[in-house]
């Protein structure tokens, strides 16, 4: 009876430990439910209001996790980032992306237009937002060969004109303005994609605008403006007030060529006090560097009175790219050297532009929105940073981007820090 009292005994306290073995075992599975883990980085989410030391989990392409000190042991991999900053993809409100072999043409499936990956990835920038290249006729050219073969999420404005931007003559023809083909490719075809609509480059008065501004009252999008090239200059106190709704878009905020451009700060550098009032109303002040569309002489005095734009972008096309542009990284450097908190730059690439189009899942580190992340390092030193009329300023910050993910995939690492060293072939032999 003893022996048998005894073997029951037994039975259950290895029962016992079986449970407690299988359930330590079941937790580890199960505590790795994060495939990448990027732990020890300092947060910067302008939407959620976060600006300190975090660690965020990815599992799949979606965030699942942004929480103090996450357990590496809940992850399959772990990347430590401390030091470094991590922010949102960058969203890009303002490129030329409808690249091709046209000869004729100037940005419309053109040379100067530029394939999207090359200059993305390399500077934290994860969506971009082409700014009416093409038109309703050749949309459809757009997304079959860029967009839709791009690792970039690309989004566009559509230009009022039919054909986009073919060349300057074309985006006069007035009789290829048409608001109910252009607010229908939004509105019945392509509302993921189309965010809004883009009026630019016409030398006469307010008349493109205004048919910009009919379909996109029809379309229900924002429009975007690119108002130069009047001789002499329009109004943009009337472009403001009487012809943009809240919500519109005014592009090239600081370029300064006043005999085809009424410029937002005057010649003794004083800031138009109807700027302000603008963005009061809800006028919406982009940057659009470019290689020709950025002047310190503007930007600066602004700035030193109160005005900051609401979304940094770069205006990314073959001509920009190697001037005082760069690299939407460089250009970030540039505002915080003219006197903007990283906090403050990083808003107006990321959540503010999601906002602008209407795409609020976007520009976020929210838990389930999908994983587009920058790390940024800043380094401090002595930097130039020029304009588009070969001026500069002095700095001592910069921006690097060390690691950028796409959809929760590594697209780019500048210093290898997720990869394996190379001894570690040499063991799989």
């Amino acid at each position: 009876m003893n022996a048998l009292l005894f073997s029951i005994d037994t039975l259950r306290r290895s029962l016992q430990v079986l449970v407690v073995l299988l359930l330590f075992l079941s937790t580890s599975v199960l505590a790795q439910d994060i495939d990448l883990l990027l732990k020890g980085g300092h947060v910067l989410d302008p939407k959620n209001g976060i600006n300190e030391p975090m660690d965020l989990g990815i599992t799949g392409k979606t965030i699942v996790k942004v929480e103090k000190n996450i357990p590496a042991s809940a992850a399959k991999k772990v990347l430590d980032i401390k030091g470094l900053y991590l922010t949102p993809g960058l969203v890009d409100m303002h490129v030329h992306v409808f690249h091709g072999a046209d000869t004729d043409s100037y940005i419309a499936n053109g040379l100067t237009s530029l394939p999207p990956d090359g200059f993305t990835f390399r500077s934290g920038v994860t969506t971009v937002v082409d700014a009416g290249s093409s038109g309703w006729r050749n949309f459809r050219q757009f997304k079959k060969q860029t967009i839709d073969r791009a690792q970039t999420r690309v989004l566009a404005f559509l230009n009022i004109v039919g054909t986009g931007m073919y060349g300057r003559y074309e985006e006069q023809d007035v009789m290829d303005m048409n608001p109910t083909m252009t607010a229908n490719m939004i509105r019945r075809l392509y509302p993921d994609i189309l965010v809004g609509i883009k009026s630019a480059h016409y030398w006469g008065d307010f008349t493109q605008v205004d048919i910009a501004v009919e379909a996109g009252k029809l379309a229900q999008v924002p429009v975007m403006v690119d108002f130069g090239e009047h001789q002499p200059p329009n109004s943009i106190e009337s472009l403001f007030m009487e012809h943009l709704r809240p919500g519109d878009i005014f592009t090239h905020t600081f370029s300064y060529g006043p005999a085809n451009r009424e410029t937002i700060v005057d010649e003794q550098l004083k800031l138009k006090p109807f700027i302000l009032q603008a963005q009061e109303k809800g006028i919406r002040f982009d940057v659009g560097h470019g290689g020709g569309a950025f002047s310190f002489r503007q930007a600066i005095p602004a700035i030193e009175q109160g005005f900051l734009p609401d979304v940094i972008s770069s205006d990314l096309h073959k001509d920009s790219m190697n001037g005082g542009f760069k690299d939407m990284a460089n250009l970030l450097s540039k505002f915080m050297n003219m006197g903007l908190s990283l906090e403050e730059v990083i808003e107006r690439a990321t959540w503010m532009p999601a906002q602008v189009i209407n795409r609020k899942d976007l520009g976020n580190l929210d838990v389930g929105s999908e994983a587009d992340i920058a790390v940024f390092r800043l380094v401090e030193g002595n930097f130039g940073f020029q304009d588009i009329r070969r001026t500069k300023i002095d700095g001592d910050k910069r921006l690097e981007t060390e690691l950028t993910l796409r959809a929760g995939r590594i697209v780019w690492d500048l210093n290898g820090m997720s990869a394996p060293y190379w001894e570690s072939e040499l063991s799989n032999r």
